[in-house]
């Protein structure tokens, strides 16, 4: 379902040639769900990008579905959701519900299939108290599960998720976190999840890859990441420490 190929990016910097993401290559196969780790400025949100297509590889190769994000973006963008933790996509002022009424109209899904996919994620994702509402007046929590809702209404076959538990309470991580194991399991829906929250990947992923200035470090099961130590945060800030130097 994604893959890349020696993928690199690029940018220049005050006339100084950055290299973000370096001869990346992994892939992930249909109903995968995996982690996806670095520290900040590790290539975590310039690989999501390149596989939107928001951003075009200086180098390599970037398959998504089967396609080359950059040159056929919109045809992706019905294969694959999207939700940014710190970002949301629906509209600020308007009640959720309309929010997800011009969702549908954009992916043009028929009425039919729509209103029920819709009351399939009100109920499992509890949206039902407050649809009505704008979206500025939720809760960062309400938000997120509308934001997954809008994602998933016209049922993509990839789900990416940039920190879909960044600042939320104890109760609203443990709610989305089970939406999305069932989610993964029983829509075989393909995930690939970034996050700095430990409990996201300890609770959700199989695999587990790390990044670090731009280059892939791990790539394996959480039980080999963990190797018989008992912390995963101390494994993972050794790797880090060890990339760093």
């Amino acid at each position: 379902m994604i893959e890349l190929e020696g993928a690199g990016r690029s940018f220049k910097v005050k006339g100084k040639l950055v290299h973000a993401v370096r001869d990346l290559s992994f892939s992930v196969g249909a109903g995968e769900f995996v982690g996806y780790l670095g520290p900040n400025g590790a290539g975590k949100s310039t690989t999501i990008k390149m596989l939107c297509g928001i951003l075009t590889p200086s180098s390599g190769r970037v398959r998504v579905a089967g396609l080359d994000p950059s040159r056929r973006r919109t045809v992706l963008a019905r294969r694959i959701g999207v939700v940014f933790g710190q970002r949301t996509t629906l509209w600020w002022d308007l009640p959720l519900k309309d929010s997800f009424e011009l969702i549908r109209l954009l992916y043009k899904v028929d009425r039919k299939v729509f209103r029920d996919r819709l009351d399939e994620l009100t109920q499992t994702l509890d949206l039902g108290a407050f649809m009505a509402r704008p979206v500025r007046q939720l809760s960062l929590g309400q938000r997120m599960r509308g934001d997954l809702a809008a994602a998933l209404l016209h049922e993509p076959a990839i789900l990416v998720l940039d920190e879909p538990t960044i600042g939320l309470d104890v109760v609203s991580k443990a709610a989305i976190r089970e939406f999305l194991q069932r989610l993964n399991a029983e829509s075989g829906t393909t995930v690939l999840l970034t996050t700095h929250d430990l409990g996201d990947i300890e609770r959700l992923c199989r695999r587990v890859m790390l990044i670090d200035q731009g280059r892939l470090a791990f790539d394996g099961t959480l039980e080999d990441l963990m190797a018989g130590e008992t912390s995963l945060e101390e494994v993972i800030t050794r790797l880090y420490t060890a990339g760093a130097q």
